[in-house]
């Protein structure tokens, strides 16, 4: 069944709303628009002007998914686009032509596509369509089993600390998978990912028993990976306020930094759909800067 919207004055047309894209727990695609609709005030700050990774799930978390950064050819002329140079790319393309999402018309579209997860990297584009420099530092905590997000938190903790102390302000959220992020301003004093190595070889040497910062498996158990990586510009990380292809609809999710210090369980760090909407009208938005 195909149903004709207007969002915004944008048109739109709506298919298999009542399709389960979260067996386990009966969540439909006509959930995931409505979810995504009602946080898009604030999760849109977090996407504008970043060209959109989307991880889509045509026939649910339990099916098959894929990858798209290159909108699609049927993307409605209204939706924002930029092309741009792909160095390396494993599809042997020059450039893409990715999808920015700045406004509730293309959230809702890429929704109804079944994009449950959106990426961006740690750039955003200029009005023209221009790359710039990066304007967010982030740290991807990544626990070893049997370390939880709890360890993650300590870890987190630490690593704010480091960073307040070279001037950066430090925002937590989880990963809405096992683990949790640390983002920051960035201003561009060195390149970000060799930074990023930096302060992750410092906690790793100073806190040899809980932090990793390399990325071999063997050396990873029970301990926090402290994922620098994810500077690389032609990277990118979930966003803020993204649903998750979990077993329920679980959102990365900002945190306050009181939640992140008193966490002594993991599950006080799941958070879905439903409570991330509570958390939003009590709350706002956790995650803008300062």
């Amino acid at each position: 069944m195909k149903v004709p919207v207007q969002v915004d004055g944008r048109e739109l047309v709506l298919s298999n709303l009542d399709k389960v894209l979260y067996p386990e727990v009966g969540f439909a695609k006509a959930e995931v628009i409505d979810y995504y609709s009602r946080v898009a005030p604030y999760l849109l700050p977090h996407l504008r002007g970043r060209p959109l990774t989307v991880k889509r799930y045509p026939n649910g978390v339990e099916g098959k998914f894929f990858f798209e950064k290159n909108a699609p050819s049927h993307t409605p002329a209204w939706v924002r686009r930029v092309r741009l140079p792909v160095p390396g790319s494993t599809k042997d393309r020059d450039t893409i032509e990715f999808a920015v999402v700045d406004d509730l018309a293309s959230l809702v579209y890429y929704a109804n596509l079944a994009a449950l997860e959106l990426h961006v990297p740690q750039w955003r584009v200029s009005d023209d369509g221009t790359a710039l420099p990066p304007d967010t530092l982030v740290f991807d905590l990544d626990p070893g089993a049997p370390a939880t997000v709890v360890d993650c938190c300590r870890v987190a903790t630490v690593l704010r600390e480091v960073l307040k102390a070279d001037g950066l302000a430090a925002r937590p959220k989880t990963s809405g998978n096992k683990g949790m992020q640390l983002y920051a301003e960035w201003d561009g004093r060195k390149e970000p990912s060799v930074y990023a190595k930096e302060l992750a070889q410092l906690l790793e040497k100073e806190l040899p028993k809980q932090v990793v910062s390399v990325m071999t498996r063997s050396a990873r158990p029970g301990k926090v990976f402290i994922d620098w990586s994810q500077n690389n510009p032609a990277k990118t990380t979930v966003a803020p306020y993204s649903l998750r292809a979990r077993q329920r609809p679980t959102v990365s999710t900002p945190l306050s930094w009181d939640e992140v210090e008193e966490c002594d369980r993991p599950e006080q760090l799941v958070f879905t759909a439903a409570d991330v909407l509570a958390r939003v009208e009590e709350h706002g938005d956790l995650f803008r800067q300062a």
